[in-house]
């Protein structure tokens, strides 16, 4: 499994990605492999505002369907429009071309909540 160290993960098994004041929010390597293959996703629409720790979608997979919650709060300023023609794009590419939406940030100290890299990997060995 692959978690990058840039990124900050939630126990939901999100990450984010900041760049700036935005980030990018993806489904993690773990949570792809969990879920396996996924068949629909749900997600926002641009302006939307999401808050921390609120479903703000889902993933369907032929295992299960999960809801999403996000790592951080804000609107949402872009939905990754390719999801709704290559779904797997999820599994095969969950940290670059599997994103999901682009949020501004609109309180950093929720990034202080967020695991680092290392962090999640232990969190994800003990929950196996």
């Amino acid at each position: 499994m692959d978690f990058p160290e840039e990124l900050k993960y939630s126990k939901e098994h999100i990450w984010v990605r900041v760049e700036g004041k935005k980030g990018v929010i993806g489904i993690t390597d773990y949570a792809q492999q969990e879920l396996g293959t996924v068949t629909a996703i749900e997600l926002p629409e641009a302006g939307d505002e999401l808050e921390q720790d609120d479903s703000f979608g889902s993933v369907e997979a032929r295992k299960t369907v999960a809801e999403l919650y996000a790592p951080v709060s804000g609107p949402v300023q872009e939905v990754n429009e390719d999801l709704q023609e290559a779904l797997e794009l999820l599994n095969d590419d969950p940290y670059d071309g599997g994103w999901l939406v682009v949020v501004e940030i609109t309180d950093p100290e929720e990034l202080n909540s967020l695991m680092t890299a290392e962090d999640y990997m232990d969190y994800v060995s003990e929950n196996e």
